[in-house]
């Protein structure tokens, strides 16, 4: 990805998160510098639960960040297994696995991401079954499906451990839940991001035009202390010789 990229998606994280902050529309007294918490998250979640792929969902991946956790909640709540990442795949075992028929706590405490460790054991990919649907946060998205999120590249990452491991396929729906203001005209993306089938804002469904290209882990973008840092890639690496 060249540097001109990464100042329009910079640029265009300021402009989302300034815009947020100007109508007030998250929970925290900023949004810049984070995955927003927008005001009707909830709302997002419910209207996300009317559609038949997450009626149909037995498994849902679900990212750690704070305006997904309704989205959460809302699935052990309906006895769907969720699974998480461990913040910043910062673990050998990089996902949580969170059985609604296990769980000693309500579904609204366990989505709370700083409980889940206290609740259940992390795991590697080849412990995982395939999933269904995923929902991704981001800081702003297109109606083509083009997102970016914060610039740390975790969602990516994730779903390209899950796709090489056949655990996120075609069929596999992907979502994100955000407020109307992240929806803009345009985002640009490098070819390690992923894209999503659905948009889910308070107001709306917004159905993205197809097909999505599989992710892989693109080994000649990541840089060496990215790999360093996330225990996953550094063993797959190791794996390959």
């Amino acid at each position: 990805m060249g540097l001109s990229q990464d100042r329009d998606k910079a640029e265009l994280r300021e402009r989302v998160w300034t815009a947020l902050d100007a109508a007030s529309a998250v929970e925290d007294d900023t949004a810049h510098g984070r995955i927003p918490a927008f005001h009707g998250a909830e709302t997002a979640a419910h209207r996300l639960a009317d559609l038949p792929a997450w009626h149909a969902a037995k498994i849902v991946k679900v990212v750690p960040d704070t305006p997904q956790e309704p989205v959460r909640a809302l699935a052990l709540s309906q006895g769907k297994t969720v699974y998480m990442a461990v913040p910043r795949l910062a673990a050998a075992a990089p996902f949580y696995v969170l059985d609604p028929a296990r769980l000693t706590v309500s579904p609204a405490v366990a989505a709370n991401r700083r409980q889940v460790p206290s609740l259940t054991t992390a795991v590697d990919v080849d412990q995982l079954a395939p999933v269904d649907v995923v929902v991704l946060g981001s800081v702003a998205v297109d109606r083509t499906g083009a997102r970016i999120g914060k610039g740390a590249g975790y969602s990516d990452i994730e779903a390209a451990l899950l796709t090489e491991a056949g655990l996120i396929s075609e069929r596999t729906v992907i979502v994100t839940t955000v407020h109307r203001l992240q929806v803009v005209d345009q985002v640009p993306t490098a070819a390690h991001d992923v894209k999503v089938d659905v948009i889910v804002t308070p107001e709306e469904v917004i159905m993205c035009p197809g097909p999505r290209t599989p992710s892989r882990i693109r080994w000649e973008d990541l840089p060496e202390d990215k790999i360093a840092a996330i225990p996953a890639l550094a063993l797959r690496r190791a794996r390959r010789g």
